[in-house]
């Protein structure tokens, strides 16, 4: 493998806060993007590593900046997308934000409770419309039905090079999960099968054929 790559990743879930204990957010443990990041430094590219709030220590030999919000992770990001040669977008990003933040925590007052959201950034297709000839694009798509479909058309939408599809309803499999079942999706119209496995040997996969 090409041991001069720079390869910018991003992990994790985002943290969307309605007051400041209380958030939105979902089950992504960052063991995918960690495993990712582990094994791109283990084949001596440079890598940097956006992740969001994860029990999980640093990767050694890489760069990581800590974020919480999906605004925070696409201003860590964009500077460093820059001068990156691979992007894989591997964090599950909030897609939506409340629309107003309490500064102090909301009290309980009965009844029910209605939230007024706004979407958030959408960080790889923001970043992925300014992708040079020289740079490859690599998005996750973590799915509960019409799992292929839904990550063909974001392959597209999203002018992304590759896309890793994987069913998320599956016991232990995907989110939160040691092991990892996959479907890599190519812009030339390639498709490839992988796992269950651990993380570790999907993240071999996938960085080997897209290299390949």
């Amino acid at each position: 493998m090409t041991s001069s790559l720079r390869v910018l990743i991003t992990a994790g879930p985002t943290r969307e806060h309605l007051d400041p204990v209380r958030f939105l957010s979902n089950g992504s443990s960052g063991k995918m993007g960690y495993a990712l990041a582990e094994v791109a430094v283990a084949h001596g590219w440079t890598v940097d590593l956006v992740s969001g709030p994860v029990a999980l220590p640093s990767p050694s030999g890489v760069q990581v900046t800590r974020v919480v919000s999906a605004q925070e992770m696409f201003a860590a990001s964009e500077p460093l997308f820059a001068r990156c040669d691979i992007f894989i977008a591997v964090a599950a990003v909030a897609d939506y934000r409340p629309k107003f933040r309490a500064t102090e925590k909301t009290k309980k007052a009965g009844g029910g409770l209605t939230l007024e959201l706004e979407p958030t950034i959408d960080i790889l297709k923001t970043l992925a419309a300014r992708k040079t000839p020289k740079q490859t694009i690599v998005g996750f798509a973590a799915e509960t039905q019409n799992v292929e479909a839904y990550a063909q058309r974001k392959l597209v939408e999203k002018n992304l090079d590759w896309i890793v599809a994987n069913d998320v309803s599956r016991a232990g499999i995907g989110m939160d999960a040691e092991d990892n079942a996959v479907v890599l999706l190519a812009r030339n119209g390639g498709r490839e099968v992988y796992g269950p496995a651990p993380k570790r040997a999907v993240a071999e996969f996938i960085l080997n054929r897209i290299l390949a």
